[in-house]
């Protein structure tokens, strides 16, 4: 397996060059960039598996850098974590909707950093080929090909949205609580707010269009997908006959 690739995208000098050393220290493959356009560049020709991306940068900011990310195909799958000087819930909401996978708060210690860059990194690997695809009320998702459709139509999702339409999908009428689905798309270890989940199946049932309300609010406690009625079971038992 060829080392990850790591792009910092950090106008502070001084903190881009402690975490290139340290990151290099721990065996990955680096590149810097000290502005949003720059890194934009690097995005597409480092090829990074991973970007730890300030949100208040020079000429493009952070948020803006995201969104631009996840809407180009070459960078859409990239994993994001935020750095910020910003701890407002306000700003967490707002790195997550543009698309981040993961925030930490500054100052962080390095170590600490590291941590959060090989359990993101281990998650974004850790696909498992059991039960690789899934379909309910004309929703699949195929976990091998990391793809998701609805009624036919492929579904533009990131990467955390994947994880959270999975996690309803294949156990539909079981009610997740936040946390449970912060556990499923960003994994234990994340520092989230619980209302990042709230953000996030906004934007999936957005993308779901007419097939937003299979996933269900159940108020005080969290969210679900729809379970099928027995109608629907014995249709699909039919057809399997």
């Amino acid at each position: 397996m060829r080392e990850a690739r790591v792009l910092i995208v950090e106008d502070d000098q001084a903190l881009s060059e402690v975490l290139l050393y340290n990151l290099q220290q721990a065996g990955y493959r680096v590149a810097t960039a000290p502005e949003g356009q720059q890194a934009l560049h690097l995005a597409e020709t480092f090829r990074p598996d991973l970007i730890l991306l300030d949100l208040m940068l020079p000429l493009v900011d952070g948020i803006e850098v995201c969104r631009r990310l996840r809407s180009r195909p070459q960078t859409r799958d990239v994993l994001i974590l935020m750095l910020t000087a910003k701890a407002d819930e306000a700003d967490q909401l707002r790195g997550f909707s543009a698309g981040a996978d993961d925030y930490v708060t500054k100052p962080f210690s390095v170590q600490v950093l590291q941590q959060r860059v090989a359990a993101l990194l281990r998650r974004g690997r850790g696909t498992s080929q059991a039960d690789e695809t899934v379909e309910c009320y004309d929703v699949l998702v195929d976990r091998v090909r990391f793809r998701a459709t609805a009624g036919g139509e492929p579904l533009n999702l990131t990467r955390s949205e994947f994880r959270i339409l999975d996690a309803l999908i294949r156990q539909p009428g079981r009610v997740f609580t936040r946390a449970e689905l912060i556990d499923a798309a960003l994994g234990s270890d994340s520092m989230v707010l619980e209302r990042t989940i709230d953000v996030h199946i906004r934007s999936l049932r957005a993308k779901l269009g007419p097939y937003a309300t299979r996933i269900e609010t159940v108020r005080g406690v969290g969210y679900r997908f729809a379970e099928p009625e027995p109608a629907d079971l014995s249709a699909e038992m039919a057809g399997n006959e």
